[in-house]
């Protein structure tokens, strides 16, 4: 069970952590051998606040890039790697990261291996940081390792951002947009379906068709927004669960620009995670499978599993990869030269490289096609919603004449 606890040392400075321990006594006197004197220990279930939302607290990526970054400085100056984790645990702003960190501390301090303590905390630390931190460690080459790990969480970082930053633009426009419409059919139409029916005038049926829409966002509102959020809800719920995730890898997939933006992004993260895995030290059939396991989609999981049956099984990585049409013929083209000539890491570099431009460029044509379908799909909505009031009105004002 862990125990969250407060304490001071000899010198009198406050300590907070989380310790790892069979019951509340001998957490205690776990601290009290390290020299501390606990004021409060709790539980880590009663520990937490009715009030805290955990929900939506989580250590972002950028602050783990940081934390690798400053790993990496502290072990080039010699410092040892408990000072080094006490030290950030201290002093980092994320607060959920700080308490990650404490417990590593104290895991550290009852004898565990930093790649150990570090795979108790797998919502911060995933199977491939924890297993590129416990290469570094049988090789002596940590400093190298977290420096490596800094740069690649650096790169995914700036490319799952740059990717995600692409929809920004048009979900925002989109959603005003529908927005104003909702406010033109609850609050103006009602006003001028009021004036044109008590004109007498016959009124056009698309124009009925807009005042029938208007009367359904006002009386059935309420019961309109209840199931949207229903269902929106329903189906962030059914997208977290292994049926939903296939679901959802299936539709990026079938939009032909999208799937391929897609398709290069999980390329590029399978090219880049072997790249680092490999020139750590690991064993392939060990990086191929922590790279199915953090690729982050169903399909190209599939595919990994598959290829490290296939290499099991004596093949080699190229000729299990080119078994499978999601890949493109030129990787495993390009990584057999790479086997032939003992150069694989160098190869996967190149391929990952190649891979991130060519999301670059992807996501670039993608925005590029995505205003002008918006100017189009803005244009038609508000020309229609304009012409099905402007025409009545004026023949309202022709009739007066």
């Amino acid at each position: 069970m862990n125990y969250v606890y407060t304490a001071i040392t000899d010198k009198g400075e406050k300590r907070e952590g989380m310790i790892e321990a069979v019951n509340q006594e001998l957490a205690i006197a776990g601290l009290q051998r390290r020299g501390l004197i606990v004021t409060s220990i709790k539980d880590e279930e009663h520990a937490k606040k009715w009030f805290e939302i955990t929900l939506f607290e989580h250590v972002p990526m950028k602050d783990v890039v940081i934390f690798s970054r400053q790993v990496s400085t502290l072990f080039e100056a010699q410092v040892s790697a408990l000072k080094a984790f006490t030290l950030l645990s201290e002093n980092t702003e994320n607060k959920l990261l700080g308490r990650k960190l404490s417990t590593i501390v104290s895991d550290l301090q009852a004898g565990s291996s930093i790649a150990g303590a570090m795979a108790k905390q797998s919502d911060v630390f995933s199977d491939f940081y924890v297993n590129m931190v416990k290469a570094g460690e049988e090789s002596g080459k940590l400093t190298q390792v977290f420096s490596f790990l800094a740069d690649y969480l650096d790169r995914q970082y700036a490319l799952t951002t740059k990717t995600k930053n692409a929809f920004v633009y048009p979900i925002f426009v989109i959603s005003v947009f529908f927005i104003v419409m909702i406010l033109m059919f609850t609050v103006i139409v009602p006003k001028l379906s009021d004036i044109i029916t008590q004109s007498g005038q016959p009124i056009p049926v698309y124009t009925q068709i807009v005042f029938a829409i208007s009367n359904i966002f006002i009386n059935y509102g309420i019961f309109m927004l209840i199931f949207v959020v229903l269902a929106v809800a329903a189906l962030i719920y059914m997208a977290r669960t292994p049926k939903g995730k296939q679901v959802v890898d299936d539709i990026k997939f079938g939009f032909p620009v999208v799937g391929n933006l897609y398709s290069k992004l999980y390329l590029a993260r399978i090219a880049d995670n072997m790249d680092t895995m490999l020139s750590s030290g690991i064993p392939i059939v060990r990086a191929i499978e922590i790279t199915a396991q953090v690729v982050g989609n169903k399909r190209y999981q599939g595919i990994m599993m598959n290829t490290m049956e296939g290499v099991k099984a004596g093949k080699s990585f190229s000729q299990a990869l080119a078994e499978h049409p999601e890949i493109p013929k030129l990787m495993p083209q390009i990584i057999r030269v790479g086997e032939e000539t003992g150069s694989v890491g160098s190869i996967l570099k190149m391929l990952a490289k190649f891979y991130n431009r060519e999301v670059d460029q992807a996501i670039d044509t993608l925005v590029g096609l995505i205003e002008p379908f918006m100017i189009v799909f803005l244009g038609i909505g508000v020309g229609i919603l304009l012409v099905s009031i402007l025409v009545p009105i004026y023949n309202i004002a022709g009739g007066i004449q």
